[in-house]
């Protein structure tokens, strides 16, 4: 093949893989998008003494920057910066993925490399969702977040499964199409052909049937959610915290009644310098704790801004840090909150931190470059956090609740720690309005459908602006508030208390694909040494 061609197999795999990240789109394009990127790398490995290996890294690149760059530029409303970034980086570690797929391949023969591509692949996701630097939004398994209805197995499986079964399909019909273009016929390439076949229907197959006979557990919950629709770059400049605070809770009356169990509020709706320690000298709280009076068996879930004063002999934080002008040490947050008739506050600090907003990824080795993002206006220090994921209950129906801030919702394996600590429910508060009305508000709102499918949780989404929503144990949407409306909904979720095998057992195909990785790495080195021998003998 010439350059030309090459290119545009390359750029042709970049399309492939775009649509399934939109509405109009559909995840089974996914099961062919990689198959012209393939025929690249397998065209530089018959010409290997013509090309260096580099060659798949920049063929790869091109193909991944295109994926990054159509899926991910709406970034690019929130922080310019911050889109160069993640589309560069992600580009960068797709492409060294797949370029050290080719290397093995190179060195170690057909099977092996492919072997060596899937496990290579799942271990970089499973490492992107666990890492400091963390973008685990284009994982594949994520493409069919607009098509529930196939991926009810998540529950088993998580979004790793779903990457597992594109890489698997993609690299069959890959070579089934070079043994026809090849010559073969007849039986030698049926069985390839009906693997491929079985391998598609038979988990859509499997999925349609569990989407169609499962039932929900009857536990009725009666859910407010509040969408405000306040511009989310005047809510923190020009607009006061009361001010918000009034809207949300004329919006929540609209919908109020003595059957209303909880109403749910966006991330950062109270923005008023809570001090935790203060919390009910705050206007907004005592506003919030007049309507709940009205509604003595009713909680109410918010979002809130916090600082943590830590008292002498109290142990620091590791985000801890002077107050300015004063002699005392404090931590910041993103927390949620739940309102009760109760005078207890429970608080959940957002842990899932967006990587150069709120948070600077492994601090203690680039502590040099603290005084230079502080100029550029960037995030050093970031949110505090916390270890676990705590969960919120109150009163005699014992419910309790996973408060999901923003974009922990992206995260599978994260989610689940809310659901052994006892979540019935799942309530995602959120603030989407940074990318305009985009693809992103959209993106974010599905991750929601497949957290519900992996842990059986039906889901309430507030968001400031975007999609606020119903979501069922399905991944159905049930109800829903689109962009730029301001407005409430009522509902009835099931809480449930059965626990799913992705929730017991994670993301145990990212940590089997880690262990494989290495044994291909490690018979790599051994294969590159006995070469090395070789020579010199």
């Amino acid at each position: 093949m010439k350059r030309r061609h090459l290119l545009i197999l390359a750029i042709l795999s970049g399309l492939l893989l775009t649509p399934a990240w939109f509405e109009w789109g559909h995840g089974l394009i996914l099961m062919i998008a990689l198959v012209p990127l393939l025929f690249i790398e397998d065209h530089l490995t018959l010409h290997a003494r013509e090309n260096k290996s580099v060659a798949a890294f920049l063929y790869a690149y091109l193909t991944f920057f295109i994926f990054n760059a159509v899926t991910t530029w709406w970034i690019y409303n929130a922080t310019i910066p911050g889109a160069v970034f993640a589309i560069l980086a992600n580009t960068l570690l797709s492409s060294l993925v797949f370029w050290a797929f080719h290397f093995t391949k190179r060195k170690l023969g057909s099977a092996l490399g492919y072997f060596a591509l899937i496990v290579y692949w799942i271990t970089w996701e499973h490492f992107y969702f666990n890492a400091e630097i963390s973008w685990p939004w284009l994982v594949l398994g994520h493409g069919f977040n607009y098509n529930i209805k196939l991926i009810q197995w998540y529950e088993y499986t998580g979004v790793l499964g779903g990457s597992l079964w594109i890489l698997t399909v993609n690299i069959l019909i890959f070579n089934s199409i070079k043994m026809y273009t090849s010559g073969t016929r007849g039986k030698a390439l049926l069985a390839p052909v009906v693997l491929i076949l079985l391998l598609i229907i038979s988990p859509v197959a499997v999925s349609l049937i569990r989407f169609n006979t499962y039932v929900e557990k009857t536990n009725p919950v009666k859910i407010v959610v509040i969408q405000p629709n306040i511009d989310p770059y005047a809510k923190f400049v020009s607009m006061p915290s009361i001010e918000q605070t009034t809207i949300q809770l004329n919006e929540a009356a609209s919908m109020a009644d003595s059957t209303v169990d909880y109403f749910v509020a966006p991330e950062t709706s109270i923005n008023s310098n809570i001090w935790m320690d203060k919390i009910e000298s705050v206007p907004d709280i005592r506003l919030i704790r007049r309507f709940l009076s009205n509604y003595p068996g009713a909680k109410y879930v918010v979002g809130v801004q916090c600082y943590r004063r830590f008292w002498p002999g109290e142990e620091l934080t590791a985000n801890a840090h002077l107050f300015p002008g004063g002699d005392f040490y404090y931590d910041s947050y993103n927390a949620a909150i739940q309102l009760d008739s109760t005078p207890n506050v429970p608080f959940y600090f957002k842990s899932q931190l967006v990587v150069g907003v709120e948070k600077m990824p492994y601090t203690r080795y680039l502590k040099f470059l603290e005084k230079f993002m502080i100029r550029l206006g960037g995030t050093f220090r970031g949110w505090g956090t916390q270890e676990d994921r705590g969960t919120f209950v109150s009163g005699p129906d014992s419910i309790r609740i996973a408060p999901v801030i923003c974009y922990e919702s992206v995260f599978g394996e994260f989610v689940t720690g809310y659901i052994k600590n006892g979540a019935n429910l799942i309530f995602v508060i959120t603030n989407d309005g940074w990318w305009g009305n985009t693809p992103g508000h959209h993106q974010h709102n599905a991750f929601s459908s497949i957290r519900a499918i992996e842990t059986r949780r039906s889901v309430a989404r507030s968001a400031n602006t975007g999609i606020s929503c119903f979501i069922n144990q399905r991944g159905e949407m049930m109800q829903k508030l689109t962009w730029w409306k301001r407005g409430a909904l009522k509902d009835t979720l099931n809480a449930n208390d059965r626990l799913t095998f992705y929730v017991r057992y994670g993301d145990y195909i990212g940590r089997t694909a880690r262990f494989f990785s290495l044994l291909v790495i490690l018979w790599l080195i051994v294969n590159l040494l006995m070469n090395v021998r070789k020579k010199k003998a």
